[in-house]
């Protein structure tokens, strides 16, 4: 069995498209739609990789984040923002709440799957 990964993120072509790498390099994934689905799910299941998006319904990506990372049974699950809004100062925001990297969208596919192996690989 793959590692297992969980994609946050509420927007269906973002979604579809992280799905479609993960799952053709081996991974299994999840998925949730909203921050409250991926504290639920994340606690439930115990996944590899947290891949984040910030901007999301009923519980945004940094709540959800705060929430995992103060829980002993998630903590260690390494969790990289996703999002679409990159400005200067934001890398140093997220790792302030907990994440362990960044990635900015759009997702470049090329370097992608590199950036996936390398937080899997920090573990």
């Amino acid at each position: 069995m793959g590692q297992v990964i969980l994609i946050v993120e509420d927007e269906p072509r973002n979604l579809k498209l992280i799905w479609d790498l993960l799952e053709v390099s081996g991974y299994m994934v999840l998925e949730a739609i909203d921050g409250k689905q991926a504290v639920e799910i994340a606690k439930a299941e115990k996944p590899d990789l947290i891949l984040m998006d910030l901007q999301l319904p009923v519980m945004d990506g940094f709540e959800a984040t705060r929430i995992l990372k103060a829980d002993e049974r998630t903590r260690d699950i390494p969790i990289v923002a996703l999002t679409a809004y990159a400005m200067k100062g934001d890398e140093g925001k997220v790792r302030a709440v907990g994440f362990n990297g960044y990635i900015p969208k759009p997702i470049d596919t090329r370097g992608f799957l590199n950036k996936i192996t390398e937080y899997l690989a920090r573990q």
